[in-house]
């Protein structure tokens, strides 16, 4: 019975003591947590309060004591942790401004690409003429007009020249007919001279006999 005793009280001193260490280890993990030394801004306000003491003053108000090397050390922080915030902020706005002029420099040479991009089209769409920028379409329709005015005046050449050669050649007919007739009425002319001065020749020679 004693010894029953006795294993009931080692077993309840060693659960104590474990109890004990594991709450022990439990509130040094949580004073880990919560330090001045590290940790977020939120984490050490936390510590902070978890290491003031309450009291109360003579009208019953409720006050926290805290320990002013706490608050130099927590100020020092926060100054600290604001130093950053501001230095990462100073250099995010850096970072804008160097996009905010890099994107206007980029919408620069957009507009400068459209405008080329368009003389570019205005170019392929026209055709310059005696100094004078026109369409395609009214480009086409001028010289189609140039090359059927040109053709219409072949025409009319050929038309005309035809009808010239034909009016030479009929020309140069009659004047052969009127040569021809012209010479045998010249020839007829001759003979007829010729008998006449026979005729008077033999009517002088009847005389003379």
């Amino acid at each position: 019975m004693k010894f029953l005793i006795k294993i009931s009280l080692i077993l309840l001193i060693s659960f104590s003591f474990q109890t004990i260490t594991a709450q022990s280890q439990a509130q040094e993990d949580e004073e880990d947590k919560f330090s001045l030394k590290s940790g977020t801004i939120d984490s050490q306000f936390e510590y902070v309060f978890r290491k003031s003491g309450n009291f109360k003053g003579t009208n019953g108000q409720k006050y926290e004591a805290v320990k002013f090397a706490s608050l130099l050390t927590l100020k020092a922080n926060v100054l600290d942790s604001l130093k950053t915030t501001y230095f990462k902020l100073k250099s995010s706005e850096n970072v804008v401004d160097k996009q905010t002029i890099e994107i206007e420099s980029l919408k620069t040479q957009l507009g400068n690409t459209k405008s080329d991009l368009s003389l570019t089209n205005s170019e392929k769409n026209n055709m310059a003429l005696l100094g004078m920028q026109m369409s395609k379409v009214n480009y086409n329709v001028l010289m189609w007009s140039v090359i059927s005015a040109l053709l219409a005046f072949l025409l009319l050449f050929i038309y005309k020249f035809k009808g010239s050669n034909f009016l030479t050649k009929e020309a140069k007919r009659k004047l052969d007919e009127l040569e021809t007739e012209f010479e045998e009425h010249r020839r007829g002319a001759l003979e007829r001279e010729q008998k006449v001065r026979r005729q008077l020749q033999d009517e002088l020679n009847k005389n003379k006999t």
